[in-house]
């Protein structure tokens, strides 16, 4: 961990972007969002910010990542293969994991594919189920600062919760603030001309 710290620090001295830490810092299994997520340099900063606040985070992964030369590196990095076809399996796997393992902290981007009209509700899903905290983590190209915000417990009112969500990261752009996404989930009630999104939770690896 002090060589992961380390490199944590030689990031945020040669990025242009202003690393705000959690105040206070929080403790304990949690759920990490990460959004506006609008660019594939969003993964490098959720290492650093994960490395920096010595989390062991996990992020879910396609099982296709996982092979081959790169399958050991994804793990290194704390990637948990899963299979996408089976979302009922998904979140019981997430569950045990969170239920075993100390300090459980699962990493998800919610918008997915960077494109989109909403955010998939996996998480929201994930965290009602183990009843963890989710805390908010950003990235914002106006003021060149990224971190961690926030940390809540969602009442199971989908709406109250979101508009909570949709309030921190109403003034978060993103990398590529043309890429943005909507905090909205599907269950919250939508336009009946829009399609609802999958529930799964998405990689922060996973490309378009």
């Amino acid at each position: 961990m002090p060589v992961r710290r380390a490199l944590a620090r030689c990031w945020w001295s040669a990025t242009s972007y202003r690393f705000v830490r959690e105040d206070p810092p929080v403790t304990g299994s949690r759920i990490l969002l990460g959004a506006p997520h609008t660019s594939n340099w969003d993964f490098v900063h959720m290492l650093a910010i994960a490395w920096d606040a010595r989390l062991r985070v996990r992020w879910l992964g396609k099982q296709e990542l996982f092979r081959g030369v790169g399958g050991p590196l994804m793990r290194l990095l704390g990637g948990v293969p899963v299979d996408r076809s089976n979302p009922a399996g998904l979140i019981e796997a997430v569950i045990e994991r969170a239920r075993t393992e100390r300090d459980f902290s699962l990493v998800v981007t919610p918008e997915g594919t960077r494109s989109g009209d909403g955010w998939r509700s996996g998480f929201y899903r994930i965290a009602m189920a183990t009843g963890l905290p989710v805390t908010l983590g950003f990235i914002d190209v106006r003021t060149r600062t990224t971190g961690l915000g926030p940390t809540i417990r969602l009442s199971g009112d989908m709406a109250a919760d979101m508009d909570r969500i949709r309030a921190f990261y109403a003034d978060k752009a993103g990398m590529k603030p043309e890429l943005r996404t909507e905090p909205r989930l599907s269950g919250e009630g939508r336009p009946a001309s829009l399609p609802p999104h999958e529930d799964e939770p998405t990689p922060p690896s996973q490309q378009r």
